[in-house]
C-alpha cells in the first residue's frame, strides 16, 4: 500500500510541475514578424522568384486558397519559387491557426504577423489596405512585380507564378 501511495504522489508531482512550468510557444507555432522583420525576409530570399501571401484563419477565401497555395509552393519548388505565408491572426485566435497548420501541414514557411497594422501594410505596399487574402510576388531582384487582393483562381495564380518564373 505504501508503494501505491508513493507512486501516486510521484505522479501527481511530475503532474503539478509540468502545469506549473511557463508556457512557451508550441512546436512549430510560426515566427513572429514585424514590418522590419518583413524587409528581411524579402531580402533573405533576394536572388529567387517569391509568392508572398497572406492569410487569417477567419478569413474564408484564406481558408480556401491555402490548400491550393500548398500544391503550387509543391509544384514549382523544383524550378525555385520559394512561397511564405503570414498569418494575420490575433493572439486570441492561436489556437485556430495552430489547428489550421495542423491540418494543411504546409511545405512552405509561415510567420505571424506582429506589431501595428499601418506600419505592416506600409512595408508591403502603401496602397494595400490589409484586405485578406493577399499575394504578392516578388522577383529574384527583391523587387514586387505583382500583387493578387481577394480571392484568386488556381489558373490566375498558375498564370502569375508562370510568369514570375519566366522573368528569371
Amino acid at each position: 500500500m505504501r508503494m501505491r501511495t508513493a507512486f501516486v504522489v510521484v505522479v501527481l508531482m511530475a503532474a503539478a510541475a509540468v502545469m506549473a512550468a511557463p508556457q512557451t510557444k508550441a512546436p512549430g507555432d510560426p515566427q513572429l514578424i514585424d514590418a522590419q522583420g518583413y524587409q528581411k525576409l524579402l531580402s533573405q530570399y533576394r536572388g529567387k522568384p517569391v509568392l508572398m501571401t497572406f492569410w487569417a484563419t477567419w478569413c474564408e477565401p484564406c481558408r480556401d486558397e491555402y490548400p491550393m497555395l500548398n500544391e503550387l509552393a509543391k509544384q514549382y519548388a523544383p524550378k525555385g519559387l520559394k512561397v511564405v505565408g503570414v498569418n494575420f491572426d490575433q493572439d486570441g485566435d492561436i489556437i485556430l491557426m495552430r489547428r489550421f497548420i495542423t491540418r494543411y501541414k504546409p511545405i512552405f514557411p509561415n510567420y505571424r504577423k506582429t506589431g501595428g497594422e499601418s506600419e505592416f501594410q506600409q512595408a508591403v505596399l502603401p496602397e494595400w489596405n490589409g484586405a485578406l487574402p493577399a499575394s504578392f510576388f516578388y522577383a529574384k531582384d527583391g523587387h514586387q512585380v505583382g500583387h493578387l487582393v481577394g480571392a484568386g483562381t488556381r489558373e490566375t495564380y498558375e498564370a502569375a507564378t508562370q510568369s514570375l518564373l519566366a522573368a528569371q
